[in-house]
């Protein structure tokens, strides 16, 4: 397969998105039975798109992607394709072992994405070789512009992003170690156009640190319950409003990333949590993650609560 050129439509378009807004990663709504709800997702995705983030990510890690199946995952991606109807890219996630991910990618080529983020892989460490040849075999079975995600038991050396800066249709690298030292080595090692994204955990908290060292896209948790507080982050971040951006850390970030360590799995379950209390359709999560307590989801509501007085905006 030749080449795709970084200078693709999509890549451009995610370069203009990114620099204009927080990258959104829509939750996956499921009914109480925990079957797909699809008209609560078509509305979650709709109220996302219309607040302006620079891309959207269905079915990835803040989707659940490891709890679908491929009939749900289509499902997923073809409303995120339908509710964005061309007005942001729409990045799907695929993952597991490459043979795996490539039906996932087939899937969401057919469903209309513009691009693909390739979780890591399925529970083993594996050498630096590997990882590129994971790439290599997904991307010689889609015609998507890919987006590697180092994250877990992925982390690649600045040789290794060379290798996989020169696989025909990779466009970008999504971190979530956040360890800046490598990252900058591997800015320093990537092609001018190459594309990199923050995505730690909460990156918010990291937000200033990762655009030190030339990365300065992220994506947005806050975003899929209240892109209110999101939103104001990202507009005082880009506009050098540091008091606005420490306390809306202090207040805000800081105390929901101490709520959410409390338990494996509030990454997710939490984001949940709080676009349910905004009465937004999305449902409880799937096993293995679970529903925060009462004691917790009390502490989130209070949060919540305040992080939105912050901005202006209301439960």
């Amino acid at each position: 397969m030749a080449r795709v050129s970084l200078d693709t439509d999509t890549t451009r378009r995610l370069r203009d998105g990114m620099a204009q807004g927080v990258l959104s990663f829509p939750l996956t709504s499921f009914h109480e039975d925990g079957s797909l709800d699809p008209d609560g997702l078509r509305t979650h995705v709709a109220a996302q798109v219309a607040t302006g983030p620079g891309a959207v990510f269905p079915a990835c890690g803040t989707g659940e992607f490891f709890s679908l199946d491929e009939d749900e995952y289509r499902q997923v991606v073809s409303i995120a394709v339908e509710e964005t109807d061309g007005r942001v890219p729409v990045v799907a996630g695929v993952g597991y072992g490459w043979a795996q991910a490539t039906r996932f990618a087939r899937i969401a080529e057919e469903a209309g994405a513009d691009a693909l983020l390739v979780l890591p892989h399925y529970l083993v460490a594996a050498p630096q070789d590997g990882l590129v040849a994971q790439l290599e075999r997904i991307a010689a079975r889609t015609r998507l512009p890919l987006i590697a995600y180092q994250r877990g038991q992925v982390a690649f050396t600045a040789e290794s992003l060379q290798r996989i800066a020169r696989i025909p249709n990779v466009i970008g690298l999504k971190d979530g170690h956040s360890d800046l030292d490598r990252l900058q080595r591997l800015t320093l090692a990537a092609p001018e156009d190459f594309l990199f994204f923050n995505g730690a955990a909460t990156a918010e908290i990291q937000a200033r640190a990762y655009a030190a060292v030339g990365v300065p896209a992220y994506s947005s948790a806050v975003h899929a319950f209240a892109p209110e507080i999101a939103n104001a982050f990202f507009a005082a971040l880009q506009g050098g409003e540091h008091g606005t951006v420490d306390k809306l850390l202090r207040d805000f970030y800081v105390p929901l990333v101490e709520l959410r360590d409390r338990v494996p799995g509030y990454a997710v379950s939490l984001v949940k949590a709080a676009a349910r209390l905004r009465g937004r359709p999305v449902g409880p999560v799937r096993a293995p993650l679970t529903d925060p307590s009462a004691g917790d989801l009390g502490d989130l509501r209070t949060l919540l609560v305040t992080g939105l007085d912050l901005v202006g905006a209301a439960l």
